[in-house]
């Protein structure tokens, strides 16, 4: 019985995911939240564990991933699926309680971060899994305004965020490679119908049960089991944009990241 953390489960894919994965009655489930109300309507439909946390807070994030190891001896697949979304047309730059950008803070440091503070879980259970939710829109961090301060739109720091998640992953697949541990990212499906594609005001393009289909494939696959370093657009293997593999631009995101957390 694999033991399966997704972050973000209260809504949308997450939660989609989680339903898919609980029918099969074959799986410890964890699911992390940040609104208590609806994580605890999730675990209810699948019999799940919950944890509730703000990953905008690093300090959230860190004592998020401390109650699971205290709680739990191993991890089998790690979903980071939690993310702050975009308006269109969005202006207002946010930041996290930590000062940093939040799109930045939610949906690249706060899987970085968690990840880390689980490997020993994940190398305990392995082989074992690290699924990182992307999403096609990439854009790269530009190293002058890590923080994009200057010409804000809340497009821009979502897919800056996201490459940034593509590639560390990447980084974190060569770090991790032959440890039995796998690293892998995906877009799932374009504009789905939840409340984060709402909200960007987008019409819907893909459908839920093709984002938890892709998304599934990456969690336990057997044709996928020792896969690593790959990104997927839907089932499909694909190539991130071209930052994503170039050696200076990952180095580059490393130190930055390193300062940030």
């Amino acid at each position: 019985m694999a033991t399966i953390l997704i972050t973000g489960a209260s809504d949308g894919l997450g939660r989609a995911l989680a339903e898919d994965l609980a029918a099969d009655g074959k799986h410890t489930l964890l699911l992390h939240g940040r609104d208590q109300g609806r994580l605890s309507e999730v675990a209810a439909a699948t019999g799940a564990g919950t944890n509730r946390a703000d990953l905008s807070s690093l300090a959230e994030v860190r004592r998020l991933a401390a109650g699971i190891a205290a709680a739990h001896d191993r991890l089998d697949v790690l979903v980071n699926n939690a993310g702050v979304g975009f308006h269109a047309t969005g202006t207002s730059r946010l930041t996290s309680s930590d000062g940093h950008e939040l799109r930045l803070a939610v949906n690249y440091l706060a899987p970085v971060l968690l990840t880390r503070e689980l490997l020993p879980l994940l190398r305990r259970a392995r082989p074992s899994r690290v699924v990182n939710v992307a999403s096609v829109g990439q854009q790269p961090i530009d190293f002058d305004d890590p923080q994009l301060t200057r010409a804000y739109t809340e497009v821009a720091a979502y897919c800056r965020s996201k490459l940034a998640l593509i590639s560390h992953g990447l980084d974190l697949a060569e770090e991790l490679s032959g440890s039995g541990v796998t690293v892998n990212s995906l877009h799932p499906a374009s504009y789905m119908p939840t409340a984060m594609s709402r909200a960007s005001g987008m019409d819907v393009v893909g459908s839920l049960e093709q984002g938890v289909v892709a998304t599934r494939r990456l969690v336990d696959a057997p044709e996928l089991a020792g896969v690593t370093g790959r990104y997927y657009d839907g089932e499909k293997e694909a190539r991130a944009a071209a930052e994503a593999y170039d050696p200076d631009y990952r180095k580059r995101l490393a130190a930055l990241t390193d300062s940030l957390l």
